[in-house]
């Protein structure tokens, strides 16, 4: 596996996991844009995008997690958890969020494995589809 810098163009060519395929629609490449101009990066395994991740700054001391995951094998999601721990511990950032599927437990569980702790068990119809979400955060 290996890390680069995230490019808008990865989002299209990465082929998210089932959890999070419904994404996809909502994902425009105006965001993509926008997510390049952030700290962000790409996994890549073979020259194809298998995770995209990053933090968006809301302000100083603030900001929110993301990720977009392809359905990775076990071997090749640790290289990704590894990746996003590693980005993470250097992102000096006060506070960074992240909202999770509350129908999502292997998201829960990568949520607490990155150090994060849930503040809000769930937030009625906060994902674009209408599903709620739970929020998990991380204090430095």
């Amino acid at each position: 596996m290996q890390v680069v810098p995230f490019e808008a163009e990865h989002l299209k060519s990465l082929e998210l996991q089932a959890a999070q395929a419904y994404l996809s629609q909502w994902v425009t490449p105006e965001q993509g844009e926008a997510l390049a101009e952030e700290p962000s990066f790409t996994a890549m395994k073979d020259g194809k995008p298998i995770a995209c991740a990053g933090i968006i700054n809301m302000w100083f001391g603030r900001s929110i997690a993301w990720a977009y995951v392809s359905d990775t094998g076990p071997q090749d999601f640790i290289g990704v958890h590894r990746a996003v721990k590693a980005f993470l511990d250097v992102c000096y950032v006060q506070r960074i969020e992240m909202t999770v599927d509350c129908d999502f437990p292997q998201a829960h569980r990568w949520a607490k494995l990155l150090g994060f702790e849930m503040e809000s068990e769930c937030m009625k119809s906060f994902l674009p589809n209408g599903q709620d979400s739970a929020l998990y955060a991380r204090v430095l």
